[in-house]
């Protein structure tokens, strides 16, 4: 039975749902749609490693910046606690696969990644990451291989695409390589990327020429932590968002990683944890800040898992945490995503870290 209450000329269908005015329904307006989206992802990340950083710093984090928050399931294809390569590409791919696994399902087959739609659609696209940019989270948007420690085959996948913009370690699985002669830095100088390095000058010195894509390798290797002098993370943070606007009017795609939290964790050293926290929450203020004055980019973070176990132990006061930790691996406790921006609506409640996937296309519109 429906019921119909006349109020000053509006009629009020009550078990309807709609309301009518003078006789024509008004749905609700359209959502704006994000025109650029930043992925950043806290590797290790739980709740307690959010909130030992912001015990640490006085009470204050950019993530309390963020609207909406909600929790997310990390488990992998083949176990219950995820590695880094399988819960990257949940997020790159939206499908399960198995640890180990980068950019490829669980059989194997290689999956087309945000970032590599991303590129098809016109956007710009960049990775930047506190490690090496063949690690497992970074290659997951980029490369297809069935094993993370095959750095070098991962490397020469960079060259399959046309990223606008790289940031992080691991120079020489392009410069130095031990499984074939090729020579990935001048092969990307001949695709007419502009590549330079820790060697030429630091990245706050640096500026990107939108007219050409660029690479800057942090590191030889892996690079520094935090306390031992690694500080680009928040300039790459700052600079990024800014260069990929320049390069394509259609928009961009950006993945950052905060690498070091999972590593500091994976040794149970709480205040090498706690200063990754903090740089790459430094990161996110960066972010938070081009989002706002762009009023256009949906910036998510979110962990591909949490690591170590911590927890914040009685005798711990604000700014002196007593920190312990109950493994040296990974976990399997959900894990945050805070969202902000157009679009940052649907992400709310339970995901599962495939979600991430789904909803970012979701807030694009892309079919």
């Amino acid at each position: 039975m429906r019921i119909s209450v006349m109020l000053g000329g509006v009629a009020v269908l009550a078990l309807s749902g709609l309301v009518y005015y003078k006789g024509t329904a008004h749905p609700a307006p359209p959502r704006p749609r994000p025109k650029n989206v930043i992925l950043l992802i806290g590797d290790g990340m739980g709740l307690t490693q959010v909130s030992a950083g912001l015990y640490s710093n006085h009470d204050r984090l950019n993530v309390e910046r963020f609207p909406v928050t909600a929790m997310m399931k990390t488990h992998a294809a083949n176990a219950l606690i995820t590695d880094s390569a399988a819960g990257a590409t949940a997020f790159s791919c939206g499908c399960k696969t198995r640890n180990g696994y980068i950019g490829v399902s669980a059989n194997k087959k290689p999956c087309f990644t945000l970032l590599e739609e991303a590129e098809q659609r016109g956007l710009a696209t960049g990775l930047a990451a506190s490690c090496s940019i063949t690690h497992a989270t970074p290659a997951s948007f980029i490369a297809h291989v069935p094993d993370r420690a095959d750095m070098e085959q991962i490397a020469a996948d960079f060259l399959k695409t046309s990223v606008d913009l790289l940031i992080g370690g691991g120079q020489k699985y392009f410069e130095a390589r031990k499984s074939d002669a090729r020579d990935l830095r001048r092969e990307m100088e001949e695709k007419g990327y502009a590549v330079s390095s820790f060697k030429d000058k630091p990245l706050q010195e640096l500026n990107f020429d939108p007219a050409q894509p660029n690479v800057w390798f942090s590191a030889w290797e892996e690079p520094a932590s935090v306390l031992k002098g690694r500080d680009y993370l928040p300039v790459a943070a700052r600079k990024a968002p800014a260069f990929l606007a320049r390069r394509s009017d259609k928009g961009f795609f950006l993945m950052l990683e905060g690498s070091q939290i999972d590593w500091a964790c994976h040794g149970n050293k709480a205040p090498e944890a706690i200063a990754e926290m903090l740089d790459f929450d430094k990161a996110i203020g960066e972010i938070l800040d081009f989002a706002k004055q762009d009023g256009q980019t949906l910036v998510i973070v979110t962990a591909d898992h949490e690591t170590g176990g911590m927890s914040i132990q009685e005798g711990s006061a604000m700014d002196s945490l007593e920190i312990a930790f109950v493994t040296g691996y990974h976990t399997a406790a959900m894990v945050p995503v805070f969202a902000y921006g157009p679009g940052s609506e649907q992400f709310h409640g339970v995901m599962d870290n495939t979600e991430i996937y789904t909803r970012i296309r979701l807030a694009l519109d892309w079919h």
